[in-house]
């Protein structure tokens, strides 16, 4: 956790409703920072549906591991997350800590061990003692209480400078649902299907297959169109869980995720998962301001993605922003070299509304002075026209400062 705050994190946050059937603990368990909260338990109510997306590193950790094998029953009493170890390249020492965990949270909650789930955040490779943390389930379980989401989200940061949290309420039949979200993450963030750590908890009806569903549609144009340095954690997880309690409430029980009636919930979900996804971008380390990354004119809408990931994800770029200069010819660079259809005298390039390249060549009518003025914004929007197709994309990234190699140069020490 950093004493500087990002200059892009909120001004106020909004205030966290309770979720019925969700109640919150967190803990200092000293796994890696001292005088801090790194450890959260969040306790569901029996009957709570799950799911999750997970990376697709093919160096996962052990508790992405863990919780792929537990999604299958579709059910969750306990989310136990602890920040400083990412327990991740530990071997056998990894799953035993998985196995340790999730017999003592089983055993706190009174339910079973494939009904609980685990995240682990922090340095890879070292391996993370069950015996600092897993006593304190039991105790946290007793204690845990509704609304408690900015501390859940403070106990999850590792170099993140600030909490992220988001929520939505929507309704859903005749009753009104919430939706509370939080996140982690400011570095090593490339998502591929979700974001360093995310949990999103309803009290919303909806069957776990419904879920799942709902999840893996929302990630596509959220958490997996941001980054901020192009690397792929090998712990994303990101999590939904619906305890259902809004039945009481006058809900339906929804168990198709076309139901007509989920249209108003899956667009606040949507809302949920893109402002978290955004709020870790403007906290990318040592980030001073955020870029957004438009594609159109592609031959497709994932050939569109993927040269704007190529933009977002160029160092050249990247340190152009920082420095406020509107360098266009990176931008050129990086479309090139995306590997994707792309011609390069049918090629547009603006920055904000500031057209600095069209046909291939420069704007004849692109002025610098009004373009330097804009690059001094701390919300920058790039954006390119290939004029092949109809295919576009938005992607978001930040900046590449000094600060980025100061934190990242020094990380385990």
């Amino acid at each position: 956790m950093s004493a500087t705050v990002s200059p892009l994190a909120p001004k106020k946050y909004p205030k966290m409703p309770a979720v019925d059937g969700v109640r919150i603990a967190t803990a200092e368990a000293g796994i890696k920072y001292r005088d801090r909260t790194d450890l959260l338990a969040m306790v569901f109510d029996a009957g709570t549906a799950a799911a999750g997306v997970f990376t697709r590193s093919k160096c996962p950790s052990a508790p992405v591991d863990f919780c792929r094998q537990n999604l299958a029953g579709g059910k969750a009493r306990m989310l136990v997350v602890n920040s400083g170890n990412a327990n991740a390249f530990t071997g056998k020492k990894g799953r035993e800590t998985t196995r340790m965990t999730a017999d003592a949270a089983a055993r706190a909650v009174g339910g079973a061990t494939g009904e609980v789930f685990l995240a682990s955040t922090g340095v890879i490779g070292e391996p993370l003692d069950a015996g600092r943390f897993s006593h304190l389930l039991a105790g946290m379980a007793k204690e845990a209480a509704p609304g408690r989401w900015l501390d859940a989200a403070r106990a999850i940061m590792t170099t993140d400078t600030y909490p992220k949290v988001a929520t939505a309420t929507v309704r859903l039949g005749d009753a009104e649902v919430t939706i509370n979200g939080i996140a982690k993450g400011a570095g090593m963030i490339a998502p591929d299907m979700a974001t360093m750590l995310s949990f999103i908890a309803t009290d919303a009806p909806i069957a776990a297959p419904a879920l799942q569903a709902l999840l893996a549609g929302g990630v596509g144009s959220t958490f997996n169109a941001v980054t901020v340095d192009s690397d792929t954690s090998t712990s994303d997880t990101l999590m939904l869980f619906a305890t259902g309690a809004a039945a009481k409430r006058g809900a339906p029980a929804i168990a198709d995720a076309a139901d007509p009636r989920l249209g108003q919930f899956k667009r606040a979900l949507n809302r949920v998962l893109k402002n978290l996804a955004l709020q870790v971008v403007r906290d990318g380390e040592g980030a001073r301001k955020q870029v957004e990354v438009t594609v159109t004119g592609a031959k497709s809408a994932r050939s569109a993605k993927r040269i704007a990931l190529s933009i977002a994800n160029s160092p050249l770029v990247k340190t152009a922003v920082a420095g406020e200069d509107a360098n266009w010819g990176r931008v050129v660079m990086a479309v090139g070299k995306a590997g994707e259809p792309a011609d390069r005298d049918r090629l547009a390039i603006w920055f904000g509304d500031n057209r600095l390249a069209v046909d291939g060549e420069r704007d004849s009518s692109y002025s610098e002075a009004e373009t330097s003025a804009y690059m001094k914004r701390d919300e920058i929007a790039i954006r390119v026209d290939l004029g092949l197709g109809r295919g576009k994309a938005t992607v978001w990234t930040c900046d590449l400062t000094k600060e980025y190699v100061a934190i990242n140069g020094d990380y385990r020490s």
